[in-house]
């Protein structure tokens, strides 16, 4: 079969699976880029900076359009965009609801979301949409700037959220300040429900990210659920497992938190890995992991860069995300180098002042792309298989998985265990040449100014699983997987 043939047979299939975006099992594959809508790209590709990032800075659907095939080129096969509907003043987040009926006119008309939807569905790439439930724009109780929630009636009585460890303080106050409705209300609730899934059904969204959780009541979040009839992954924002394991029981995931915060304890502060070994023990209490979403940034939280000023600590936390069980996430401009932080808005830069250019990140985040989605580990166990202060290796179906948290030395240990037969070769996914030989029951890994390695075996011996088999499709596909 001719390249032209193969693609066009891979492409039917990607676009046959977008038609059963609703079952959560088929977002288990999917690697997803985070762009802030306002920030991505503008309509006529300007590249000058923005004069005030905490304000609207121009970048549009028609944009992001456009540059759709920057995004495939890193092997992104999913975006999660800004909430769609229109906001109150100075809301170029999306986070601040003023009419859920209507689309943000800033990002464009209705129609061009749709045709970027679509431009998207033609690449293979789905489109998760962010949502807000629990509150809207911050108009103090002038609720008549909202449609359809223009009554008090519709809210909660204000006051602010100031114990994070009160539930019903958390449930029924207002986070900064933003009224906070009620969805006890039968109307609230009702329409609500109705928007999400006209949303859904008007536009072909394939997915959805639900902002501040926590906020309200999880027996909402299970309706909510089943009116959008697509995957959804919800924000809960906390360390504790058992907390945030709990939202599983309504919601197909949510973002991993826990995993962020031994992320930067590990790889960034270089804490002892033996804290993964704890970490997936407490990761027991959620139903599914491999339905979570694994990040490294994202636009709450100060980038890596800013907190560690380590590519190689920030290249390892991102192999690990891939790697590990759960749906990898990339916030746009992890990639161009990014390194904002501190408040709201530092780390929410345009990214098109980067001119979307090729670095050592995006040729990374390439082969981690392709690598997960042609191997296809992300289906398999995760079984750990070495771990000390420094070193830490699992294995996913027969390949084999090896990280360090010391980028300041190179980290060599001997594996034994009796998975592979004497004389098989493993090669890593980013350096072919870089091979060991199982040798009496055991060979030895050497990770290199702290990178990670990914290692499938070679030649005839090939399980289901390993790069080295997909490798040859892949260059089918997409020419080269390098």
């Amino acid at each position: 079969m001719g390249k032209k043939l193969l693609f066009a047979a891979f492409l039917s299939a990607t676009l046959f699976l977008s038609a059963l975006a609703a079952t959560a099992d088929y977002w288990r594959s999917r690697q997803i880029y985070q762009v802030l809508t306002d920030r991505f790209a503008r309509s006529d590709d300007s590249r000058d900076a923005c004069a005030d990032v905490s304000k609207y800075c121009g970048g549009t659907f028609v944009g992001l359009k456009n540059k759709l095939d920057y995004i495939a080129s890193m092997g992104f096969d999913a975006i999660w965009i800004s909430p769609v509907v229109e906001n109150t003043d100075g809301g170029y987040h999306g986070y601040w609801a003023s009419d859920i009926y209507q689309i943000n006119k800033n990002f464009g008309t209705p129609q061009e979301l749709k045709d970027l939807i679509n431009a998207a569905h033609d690449k293979g790439i789905w489109v998760m949409v962010d949502v807000v439930a629990n509150h809207v724009g911050p108009v103090g109780m002038d609720f008549s700037k909202i449609n359809p929630f223009n009554s008090d009636s519709h809210y909660h009585s204000r006051c602010q959220i100031n114990n994070w460890d009160n539930q019903t303080e958390v449930e029924y106050c207002r986070l900064a300040d933003l009224p906070d409705l009620d969805q006890n209300n039968s109307y609230v609730r009702q329409t609500l429900l109705d928007w999400i899934k006209n949303l859904i059904t008007e536009y072909g969204f394939d997915g959805i990210r639900i902002d501040t959780v926590p906020e309200i009541h999880p027996d909402f979040w299970a309706a909510f659920a089943d009116a959008a009839g697509v995957y959804q992954i919800g924000e809960v924002f906390n360390g504790n497992y058992k907390y945030v394991a709990n939202y599983q029981k309504y919601l197909n995931g949510t973002l991993n938190y826990p995993l962020y915060g031994q992320l930067y304890n590990i790889f960034g502060s270089r804490a002892s890995m033996t804290n993964f070994k704890t970490h997936y023990e407490n990761m027991e209490a959620f139903l599914d992991q491999f339905l979570l979403g694994n990040f490294v940034d994202n636009h709450d939280v100060p980038r890596f860069l800013h907190q560690f000023n380590d590519i190689r600590a920030l290249k390892a936390a991102l192999a690990f995300i891939y790697c590990t069980k759960g749906i990898p996430i990339t916030y746009y401009g992890t990639e161009q180098l990014f390194n904002g932080g501190g408040a709201d808005h530092v780390n929410r830069e345009a990214l098109w002042t980067s001119g979307y250019g090729e670095t050592e990140l995006t040729a990374y985040l390439r082969t981690l792309n392709h690598g997960r989605k042609h191997s296809g580990w992300y289906n398999h166990a995760m079984v750990e298989r070495f771990v000390d202060d420094s070193f830490y290796a699992f294995t996913r179906c027969d390949m084999f998985f090896a990280f360090t948290n010391q980028p300041d030395q190179n980290q060599t240990r001997t594996i034994t265990y009796h998975m592979y037969d004497d004389g098989d070769v493993l090669c890593d996914m980013w350096n072919s040449n870089d091979c060991v030989t199982v040798q009496n029951g055991k060979f030895d890994v050497t990770l290199i100014n702290g990178a990670a390695k990914v290692l499938s075996l070679k030649g005839e011996r090939l399980g289901k699983c390993s790069i080295g088999w997909n490798k040859k499709i892949a260059e089918k596909l997409f020419l080269s997987i390098e």
